[in-house]
């Protein structure tokens, strides 16, 4: 009663963010609640004059084709290519924990992702694509705006001074805006960021659901699949449909329908020596790749199928030992946590083939929308990935948050990195035998390019998250509040 709000979850300030109208959140907004939920923020401010000072050298990294230092417009507009006869799909798969080095497409030798593997042989596949971070709640954010989460009090989604962020979803104007999450939006007050920003959006979760909740995290990845397959395959205008998965994560359940997958035993030497952490994990991994594959071969019967692309990638991975199949300085620098894999599956519509370009979460929606071939506007930091004006320069932001933060810089032959106060710099030779040596002295222009881009990327997010809000919608969708399953 003290929170308000007579339910399994508290009352939380992401509940009033149910509309994209700011006056109807207004009125909503609980105030003592809000008052708490920004006290914490108070601290995180944006410096004008060094998103000035840094503003040319990030205007011509993202292309910004009419530079404007004194009102900082990081617009650039794309035109529509007529790429395809019909508007294709899109059905975005965020697959938790998902890292790189657990899969048999990257090595690894217990051949716990068959399902994943085979799809991933006939897909568009980024081998060198990094989260900014780790954190389901940091990548939702960073996937949906193109802006690195880079909040140190908790998330971003979590700070309700930055819920307003413009996102390309909303360029796909014909299509059906759909999101599935096995438990709650109340999770990581992702609401607010999701229904508050994304223009018409039918949201699925706990509750929406006719398959049985099976813990915390609400319905299993292969029931969540099976939901989301049911809702897409009636659907009769083109459709951007996000699938949030949550199975491989503590506690490790595995449903008793598990629709034919079965257990497997690995002693825990084997189970290290593949990076993973215990048999539980190992076993919820593989169950995660097998409701991928039963999504895949339900997907394949329904008519929207031959006319989709699939995109699948890790939210992040998981820090730690990557196993010996990998390359070391993902462990050595830590970020092993960061590397997952990015595919873009498409029989029929994009030809299969393997990249070795640096890639970031940034660049998913710009990436995306590209490939379509839509229309489309970026005011934030991500880039298309198939574009080849931008391959002479390919760099992957990272951050790791604490009160003095560890920022880095990935691009394809050094891995740079410096606390946020400007101290303890080091870059890092990639394919170097020993991913331990700092090799700056002999690399000082290299260095000081990665410096200069690192704080640029870190500067002008800071000032971004502040000052990239949402176009004003009309009046019509001004009064229109998203549709719910529950409702």
């Amino acid at each position: 009663m003290i929170f308000g709000k007579l339910s399994y979850y508290p009352l939380r300030w992401s509940d009033a963010f149910f509309s994209p109208n700011n006056y109807t959140a207004a009125v909503a907004l609980n105030p003592v609640l809000y008052f708490f939920n920004t006290l914490k923020n108070k601290q995180i401010k944006f410096d004008i004059t060094k998103t000035q000072k840094y503003y040319p050298l990030i205007s011509e990294y993202l292309g910004v084709t009419n530079p404007d230092k004194t009102n900082l417009n990081f617009s650039r507009h794309y035109p529509a290519q007529a790429r395809f006869e019909t508007p294709p799909n899109i059905v975005m798969v965020f697959l938790e924990s998902f890292a790189s080095y657990k899969t048999g497409a990257f090595g690894n030798q217990l051949n716990p992702t068959p399902y994943f593997d085979e799809i991933e042989k006939n897909s568009l596949s980024f081998r060198n694509y990094f989260t900014p971070h780790t954190g389901t709640a940091r990548s939702v954010f960073a996937a949906i705006t193109g802006l690195p989460d880079i909040e140190v009090n908790k998330t971003s989604s979590r700070n309700p001074l930055v819920v307003e962020q413009r996102t390309i979803i909303n360029d796909f104007t014909d299509y059906e805006k759909f999101y599935f999450i096995g438990g709650s939006a109340n999770w990581g007050n992702v609401r607010g960021i999701l229904q508050h920003n994304i223009q018409g959006l039918n949201l699925y979760e706990e509750g929406s659901y006719t398959l049985p909740r099976m813990d915390v995290w609400g319905i299993d990845d292969t029931s969540l699949f099976i939901e989301s397959n049911w809702v897409l395959r009636k659907q009769k205008k083109p459709f951007f449909a996000i699938i949030q998965t949550s199975g491989n994560h503590r506690p490790y359940h595995i449903p008793e329908e598990s629709y034919g997958f079965k257990l497997r035993e690995v002693n825990n030497k084997l189970l290290k020596k593949n990076g993973f952490i215990g048999v539980d994990e190992f076993n919820a991994f593989r169950f995660m790749d097998h409701s991928l594959g039963y999504f895949i071969e339900q997907a394949k019967k329904e008519t929207y199928f031959t006319n989709t692309i699939f995109v699948f990638y890790g939210d992040h991975g998981i820090s730690g030992y990557p196993g010996e199949h990998s390359p070391d300085y993902l462990g050595i620098q830590d970020i092993s946590g960061l590397h997952t894999p990015l595919i873009f599956y498409a029989p029929g519509l994009i030809k299969p083939a393997q990249k070795d370009k640096i890639a970031s979460e940034l660049d998913l929606l710009p990436t995306i929308a590209g490939l379509t071939g839509i229309e489309y506007t970026n005011t934030t930091l991500g880039r298309d990935l198939m574009n080849p004006r931008y391959d002479d320069q390919r760099y992957a932001f990272t951050i790791s948050h604490n009160k003095n933060s560890t920022l880095g810089l990935l691009s394809k032959n050094f891995y740079f990195r410096i606390s946020e106060d400007g101290t303890k710099p080091v870059l890092v030779d990639v394919h170097a035998k020993d991913a331990r040596n700092n090799v700056i002295a002999q690399h000082t222009v290299q260095a000081d390019i990665m410096r200069e881009m690192t704080f640029g990327i870190f500067e002008t997010t800071k000032y971004l998250l502040h000052h990239n809000k949402p176009e004003q919608h009309n009046k019509s969708e001004q009064h229109k509040k998203p549709k719910l399953e529950n409702e």
